[in-house]
């Protein structure tokens, strides 16, 4: 299976009050096409910095990473949006949509970032929304939403682009355990169907649902 992520020692510091917190000490780990990985770690573990990285958000201060085969480190900050917009498709805990446009013009929006024409983006916000369950609600501005169906909308706009890797940061942290339960079903489906996941999570229970899980604590990385 090709390698979607390598991480080889990445470390990052932060000075703190004239004192240096390693937020990732020479984390090392590779992500294969394909897999549903999760990676779990209380608050002030390292993991947001560890997403930030693998979703060239922020880059580390020592160590190599190689996104779908690429070395994230030759690249200026205009090749990275380039990047991030194209290969990654983002998750959050809270959703992350835009109130005054519908779910469809939601879905779209990265597309019109990569320069896709109008029929085409159309058709793609179509098939995205399908697949999460969404075409009678494409219409539908977030408000008039619930808490899932908007969350469901997040996951059409990220699988628009085509991504590589499908990034999800805490995606039930915000819904009710049903409604999580839904949303965590539908990553399944998604994996089944082939995408690559990586989940971040607190929440023992939904990491466990990954086929591989991976535990950071105080910036070390380990497969479980």
């Amino acid at each position: 299976m090709n390698e979607v992520i390598r991480m080889k020692e990445i470390t990052r510091v932060y000075e703190i009050g004239g004192e240096k917190v390693y937020a990732l000490n020479k984390a090392s780990l590779v992500i294969r096409e394909g897999e549903f990985v999760s990676i779990i770690g209380p608050s002030g573990s390292g993991k947001s910095t560890l997403m930030n990285i693998i979703g060239c958000l922020d880059a580390a201060d020592s160590g190599e990473y190689y996104l779908d085969g690429q070395n994230i480190r030759d690249y200026s900050e205009n090749e990275l949006a380039h990047i991030r917009n194209k290969k990654i498709g983002f998750v959050f805990q809270n959703f992350n949509l835009l109130s005054k446009m519908t779910a469809e013009e939601n879905v779209e929006l990265p597309l019109i970032y990569q320069g896709i024409s109008a029929s085409e983006r159309k058709l793609r916000a179509k098939e995205a929304l399908e697949r999460v369950g969404l075409t009678q609600r494409s219409k539908h501005k977030p408000l008039e939403l619930s808490g899932g169906q908007q969350q469901r909308v997040a996951v059409a706009r990220a699988l628009a682009t085509k991504p590589a890797l499908l990034l999800a940061d805490e995606p039930t942290g915000n819904l009710d355990s049903k409604t999580g339960a839904e949303i965590m079903e539908l990553f399944h489906e998604l994996h089944r169907a082939g995408n690559t996941i990586v989940l971040i999570t607190h929440n023992d229970e939904i990491a466990a649902q990954a086929e591989r899980r991976i535990r950071i604590m105080d910036g070390q990385v380990t497969e479980e």
